[in-house]
């Protein structure tokens, strides 16, 4: 009897998830993300999307407007969890130095859980678009504010302290985010053959030249 009631509850569950508005959406989100981390976007098709959802064509249009909207919707979502991802792995408290908030960055965006095949895959694919499609490349962009400011404002605090050269938070800002960037882009060339660790070290020895003794190796 026991077992019983398990499965009824799960069924009703499913029903109530069928009835809940939010839950198709996400429900279609997650299957254009999933379709476009295995074929690509040219190929992630409505049919395929429905087919991967089990919902119709209906519910995109419903929910959606059609197929550009969801595109947008599902980058949208993309870059959330990145950035939620992100937020968790670099809260590091107020009595943080900016050399390890910068540190933090690199790391979380050079790790497992932001940098693995379906993430790069996905990422380079919106990419691809991006310059034809004003929505997917407002997030897909790696120069989002969020990210540009955390940047600027540690290397600003390092600037300040050495008596550097203010022109220098802009150079370590663009070149740190350009290094992740290839990072990325190499992660996705030789999976196999990438290292997480020599990659960090490697952005490390670039901020030690900007910045010498305020990066240690």
């Amino acid at each position: 009897m026991e077992l019983l009631d398990k499965v009824e509850s799960l069924k009703g569950r499913k029903r109530g998830s069928k009835r809940d508005p939010e839950a198709k959406k996400q429900l279609l989100i997650k299957a254009t993300l999933d379709t476009i981390a295995d074929i690509g976007v040219t190929d992630t098709t409505v049919s395929r999307i429905c087919e991967r959802s089990g919902l119709s064509r209906g519910m995109i249009h419903l929910h959606f407007g059609g197929k550009d909207n969801l595109l947008t919707a599902a980058a949208q979502h993309f870059s959330a969890q990145y950035y939620c991802e992100m937020d968790r792995m670099t809260d590091l408290g107020p009595d943080a130095s900016p050399e390890d908030r910068v540190m933090a960055v690199i790391e979380a965006d050079l790790s497992e859980a932001l940098l693995n095949p379906r993430s790069t895959k996905i990422w380079h694919a919106f990419r691809g678009i991006a310059s034809s499609n004003p929505g997917i490349a407002r997030y897909s962009s790696t120069q989002d504010h969020r990210l540009v400011e955390t940047l600027r404002l540690a290397f600003s605090e390092i600037a300040q302290q050495n008596g550097r050269d203010a022109n220098l938070v802009d150079d370590a800002t663009s070149g740190t985010l350009a290094l992740m960037e290839g990072m990325w882009v190499n992660y996705l060339t030789d999976m196999q053959g990438f290292s997480r660790r020599r990659s960090v070290k490697l952005i490390r020895r670039f901020l030690c030249g900007l910045f010498p003794g305020k990066f240690k190796l």
